[in-house]
């Protein structure tokens, strides 16, 4: 039997209901550090983490519907406090509505590789992208990313590199409170990935 998906209006954000950059502070009724994931499929990472870590507060950038119905019954059903999801184009979003140094840390685990040439435009990591993560990061911010995808990897380090040694340090990545043994993220991809035997490539970088 299917499992039935609920609304969550306290989890789930309206794109809609937004004017202007995000009051985090209004938005989780509390401050506290800030984690942004993008591309937060079913919510693994946000439950564990959240779970984990009840003094930080957790947004999730999906657009899939599936996930995001998925990702807010899930998070909803725990009940916790922490965390709000938004289905919406996380390009856009991060800058329109993402203020300058107000993130913690953003966290982007298997993001669609998009692994045609003709479509590698589409790859979220990207020098445009990285200057608005640059931007909302404070600083001593952090962003990581884990990915199943050499090429993709490759670029990615390329990009980061092109930021330069004066805006982003790389350290080490450290797994993360839902990483089983052998894990990194704990994600569900990250686990269906590792079961086909796939090598999983992460980077980590702080904000200088």
């Amino acid at each position: 039997m299917a499992r039935i998906l609920k609304e969550f209006p306290s989890v789930s954000l309206n794109p809609e209901d937004l004017d202007g950059k995000i009051d985090f502070v209004q938005i989780f009724g509390r401050a506290g550090p800030i984690h942004v994931e993008i591309g937060s499929g079913k919510g693994t990472f946000l439950l564990n983490q959240a779970k984990a870590r009840p003094g930080d507060n957790f947004l999730g950038i999906e657009w899939a519907r599936k996930y995001y119905r998925y990702a807010v019954d899930r998070i909803g059903r725990w009940g916790l406090t922490n965390v709000r999801i938004i289905r919406t184009d996380a390009a856009a979003f991060l800058a329109d509505f993402i203020g300058e140094a107000s993130v913690e840390c953003f966290h982007i685990y298997f993001s669609d590789p998009w692994p045609k040439k003709r479509h590698h435009k589409r790859r979220f990591i990207c020098p445009a992208n990285l200057e608005h993560l640059i931007r909302c990061l404070r600083t001593g911010g952090q962003l990581k990313i884990a990915t199943d995808h050499a090429e993709y990897f490759e670029q990615i380090k390329t990009v980061l590199t092109g930021a330069g040694d004066d805006k982003l340090q790389e350290i080490d990545f450290l797994p993360t409170a839902g990483a089983d043994a052998g894990e990194w993220v704990g994600t569900n991809f990250e686990r269906k990935y590792l079961k086909d035997q796939r090598p999983i490539y992460t980077l980590a970088v702080r904000k200088t």
